[in-house]
């Protein structure tokens, strides 16, 4: 088949159909691109699947860099929302944050003005306004500071990738699921020609996008590239409720919280992902979550524990995106990265640019995947 040009399209295997992978191959295939999804499970099923899902660039000042590329993932976001529509993925309801001591309190409210600063919306108001403006089910004290960010949103992952995968083969894409990389093959110049998998398959490729998420490192080392990946285990539950008590994400002392859903909810909690490795089992965890949760929302009383999973979190050692072509092997690319789903959308927008047209985006200067020695 020949685009209108009289080119053949690029083909390009996309490994891992998550939140990146899914973004990457949308905008390939919608760029005329042939794409082919490669994922071991199910799409949306694996990390996207297992995350707390909060579209945000307030948790992301330890750079300006890296705060305003995810400042263009939730603009991204609101853009493919009004693409492909928003119903059952896009919830885009703010989210609040408040503390219980002062130090942490000191903290959230300093990054406020810092981010007020920066000409990122913020709000400052009382737990006694966020319970009569907002979520009156909360108990959190009346004088308590609450901060609101009410550009924030959370997503629900596996359906925004059921989306983008449904379109994608409906373009005339392939989805190859219940399938893995096995080889990736390079020809007398050392770019990418083929890709075969473990159902026996073997594909003619001219461009491989490594978008594995944990097994991103496992997929490099294909290409004898070491991508070297930090060990950050979280464990997120599920949890069913009668009737959905909250209405947007947060952030409350020791617990986060958001709904998924009407009448359910996503509990994850820093703290309580360090006693993973105690040998805590995850249904021991997840009671810890729910009880936590209770604390804060009363009205969670009669609700129950769902699902509970450990998941490992796509983190390059440095904590930033690894993103971009690597020079050392032509047509391979890389989509790794920590907030996957805030910025899925707009990684998935540059890098298919990249790919297609050879522009590199400014907003990737400094996440590009040859800053790891090898």
């Amino acid at each position: 088949m020949r685009s209108e040009s009289g080119k053949r399209p690029r083909r390009v295997a996309v490994v891992g159909a998550g939140i990146l992978g899914a973004c990457v191959g949308w905008n390939l295939a919608r760029r005329g691109a042939e794409v082919v999804l490669i994922d071991a499970a199910r799409p949306g099923e694996g990390v996207t699947n297992w995350s707390f899902s909060w579209v945000n660039a307030s948790n992301k000042t330890v750079s300006r860099s890296y705060f305003d590329l995810n400042v263009a993932g939730m603009a991204a976001h609101r853009e493919l929302a009004g693409t492909i529509g928003a119903d059952t993925w896009w919830y885009p309801t703010g989210h609040l944050r408040w503390a219980d001591d002062p130090a942490s309190e000191a903290r959230f409210l300093k990054t406020a003005e810092l981010l007020g600063s920066w000409g990122y919306r913020v709000e400052v108001s009382t737990g006694a306004e966020v319970r009569r403006r907002l979520e009156p089910a909360l108990a959190l004290p009346d004088e308590v500071p609450v901060v609101l960010y009410p550009d924030e949103a959370w997503v629900h992952g596996r359906n925004l990738v059921d989306r983008l995968v449904g379109q994608v083969v409906a373009g005339g894409g392939e989805l190859r699921s219940g399938t893995e990389v096995r080889d990736i093959g390079t020809g007398p110049d050392g770019s990418v020609r083929t890709v075969s998998l473990s159902d026996g398959s073997r594909l003619d490729v001219d461009t491989v996008v490594n978008a594995a998420g944990p097994g991103a490192s496992h997929v490099a080392g294909l290409v004898a590239r070491q991508l070297p990946m930090r060990r950050e285990p979280g464990v997120v539950t599920r949890i069913d409720c009668a009737r959905l008590p909250i209405h947007r994400a947060m952030h409350a002392p020791h617990i986060e919280m958001r709904p998924d859903g009407d009448a359910s909810m996503v509990l994850h909690s820093r703290e309580t992902d360090a006693l993973i490795d105690t040998g805590e089992e995850p249904a021991q965890l997840a009671l810890l979550l729910h009880e936590l949760a209770r604390d804060v929302v009363p009205d969670l009383a009669d609700s129950r524990i769902a699902q509970a999973r450990v998941a490992h979190r796509p983190i390059p050692a440095d904590g930033f995106p690894s993103v971009g072509a690597v020079p050392s092997v032509p047509g391979y690319y890389e989509a790794v990265s920590h907030s996957g789903i805030t910025l899925g959308p707009v990684l998935g927008r540059l890098l298919a640019a990249e790919i297609l047209d050879g522009e590199r985006d400014a907003l990737l200067a400094d996440f590009p995947p040859e800053r790891f020695p090898q």
